[in-house]
């Protein structure tokens, strides 16, 4: 029986198994058009095409062996003719010589085989199969794993735990070699194509990045990279926003209405995990809610459709969002200047967008926005930031816009629009940002020194009422008016959140505040304190740093106690005016012999 396979049965390696199953004494006859179109996916490094020379290489063993007789027929194509592969030219060349042999075309195209029978053409064709497992990729994806790490030389590495508690783990003691990794590259690539919920993201130049049930896939390759690796990644968890503990002021500010929303953090820190959530959430509220992602990672309900690039590009993608009129957008993720603007102009067209965005702090993702989107337009398109680090929300700003004299500014005509930043909770400014001359400045607005005693005694006596339910030693630092954190124990935590997080709640609610729950050592670490160097001149105070913390923001204590807070000179030092409150203070305290510290 002549068989005549086209690219797409190569490719995912099922022309060795129709034949030793089903067929005797096969003659199989390889178009040369598919040789060429294999060839050149070979030598733009795409996984593909060395995925289908491995095959035929296969093929021609099998043929020496006297199992099949192998030939390869036709004409090679033109360039032109293998540039328009996609559009269909060298899948007519196949069934050409298909029906000028008299052979059966073998094929893994739905479309392919369509146009076949159309032209009474003998097909067989192969549908998909089941994506079953990963050979060598998901054995090593325990409960807690949430990537693993293949390169050439080295032993297999696994990434486990939680966001905030990750840990990197030799998970094989075997060192993996080239053709190992190539032969799980082809496995990888030949799954994806069959599965149902499989798909090839990015194949180019020595990269190909595949998206296969909850997994990504990244395969690289030199020249792009220096040796042979494929790293794998998943979420550990899909977790309900209910378990974030958010205000209902928050939810409701994201549901009230559409709203245009940063989701900010540093890599693993739980960003898309959140963004799972608020999607969920966002779609058992009754909203229509749709994903841009490339690649499409997040794990959602089927009732959530996932948009990747349209022809390479998601500005053809936005278009095509604004006639399918959905209400919220989650862009994941919003890195580039394209990302940006095609986000503001979903936002400012009426969509609510929620982005996923990298950044070391909540502020560092508005100034990713500013420059990328003129300053005015920045509350418009952005009006809440979340900032997420170690699993958790550790931070909302409020964005609005008004027109007034910048704090630090004394002269009235100096008032100008200002976007201000506000600590969502408290609703106290924490930063400002507005036009200076030519250019955009992001200050910091800090606290008044009068705040920190009433915190002191709030603080005080929400110790007393932790105290109640747990042994050892508690902390507590009051962060604004409407959160706080508490320090205890390890051992402690459990017994402060009760089963579920039921008693964490019940004393938010008996307080009135939001409580952020950290062990002691974490506290002990992070607030170390150093001695400084005071001296006086005629009216300032001197206080030496060091240059080391140039730029850096300070607390200034005396005996343990809160002063004031600084930034440090570019020469190390902060100069304090005498005659101002704070310059008072300090004065005082360094007139009574107590020991300055920075903190």
């Amino acid at each position: 029986m002549k068989i005549v396979p086209d690219t797409s049965v190569i490719v995912d390696g099922r022309v060795r198994s129709h034949v030793g199953e089903d067929v005797e004494a096969a003659e199989v006859i390889v178009s040369e058009a598919v040789v060429a179109e294999l060839e050149a996916q070979a030598n733009k490094g795409k996984e593909t095409g060395i995925s289908g020379l491995e095959e035929l290489a296969m093929l021609r063993e099998m043929h020496e062996k006297g199992k099949l007789v192998l030939v390869f027929k036709g004409e090679r194509p033109s360039y032109e003719e293998i540039r328009m592969a996609d559009s269909g030219e060298i899948d007519s060349m196949v069934r050409d010589l298909a029906a000028e042999e008299e052979a059966e075309l073998l094929t893994s195209d739905i479309v392919q085989a369509q146009i076949a029978k159309a032209k009474g053409i003998a097909v067989h064709y192969l549908p998909p199969e089941s994506e079953g497992e990963v050979k060598w990729i998901s054995e090593y994806f325990e409960e807690d794993v949430m990537s693993v790490h293949l390169r050439v030389g080295t032993k297999p590495r696994a990434k486990r735990g939680t966001p905030g508690d990750l840990r990197m783990e030799v998970i094989d003691e075997h060192i993996s070699d080239e053709n190992e990794l190539r032969q799980v590259a082809h496995e990888i690539v030949e799954r994806t194509k069959r599965a149902p919920n499989g798909f090839i993201e990015f194949d180019r130049g020595g990269a190909t990045v595949v998206q296969l049930r909850d997994m990504r896939i990244v395969i690289a390759r030199p020249p792009f990279s220096d040796g042979f690796e494929i790293t794998a990644a998943r979420p550990v968890a899909v977790i309900p926003l209910d378990d974030y503990r958010l205000s209902e002021a928050l939810k409701k500010r994201i549901t009230e209405k559409k709203r245009g929303v940063l989701l900010a953090g540093s890599p693993g820190a739980g960003k898309s995990t959140l963004a799972q959530a608020v999607a969920i959430y966002l779609m058992e509220n009754e909203y229509v809610v749709k994903t841009m992602e490339k690649p499409r990672d997040l794990q959602v309900p089927d009732d959530i459709t996932q948009y990747t690039d349209l022809d390479g590009s998601l500005e053809n993608t936005a278009d095509l969002l604004l006639l399918v009129r959905p209400d919220y957008t989650i862009f994941d993720e919003v890195r580039k200047t394209p990302d940006f603007k095609v986000f503001a102009d979903m936002r400012l067209a009426g969509v609510g967008m929620v982005g996923v965005t990298h950044a070391n702090r909540g502020i560092d993702a508005l100034q990713r926005l500013i420059g990328r989107v003129e300053l005015g337009m920045v509350p418009q398109v952005v009006d809440t930031v979340i900032f997420v680090d170690a699993g958790e929300v550790a931070k909302v700003y409020d964005i609005t816009f008004t027109v007034k004299v910048p704090a630090g500014m004394v002269e009235q005509d100096l008032a100008r629009p200002v976007i201000e930043v506000k600590d969502f909770e408290s609703g106290a400014t924490e930063y400002e940002v507005y036009s200076y001359g030519e250019q955009v400045v992001v200050m910091p607005v800090k606290e008044t020194a009068e705040q920190k005693p009433l915190w002191e005694l709030a603080a005080r006596f929400i110790e007393e009422d932790i105290g109640r339910y747990i042994r050892g030693r508690v902390v507590c630092s009051v962060d604004s008016e409407e959160r706080v954190t508490i320090y205890v124990p390890d051992s402690q935590i459990p017994g402060i959140l009760g089963s579920g997080g039921k008693r964490i709640r019940t004393i938010e609610e008996d307080l009135g505040v939001h409580i952020d729950v950290r062990t002691l050592e974490e506290r002990d670490h992070s607030s170390d304190s150093t001695s400084i160097d005071v001296s006086e001149e005629a009216d300032r105070i001197v206080l030496y740093i060091g240059s080391h913390m140039s730029g850096d923001t300070v607390d200034i204590l005396a005996d343990g106690y809160y002063l004031t807070t600084a930034t440090v000179g570019s020469d190390g030092y902060i100069r304090m005016r005498k005659n101002t409150q704070a310059g008072e203070v300090l004065l005082d305290a360094i007139r009574s012999g107590k020991d300055i510290e920075a903190a």
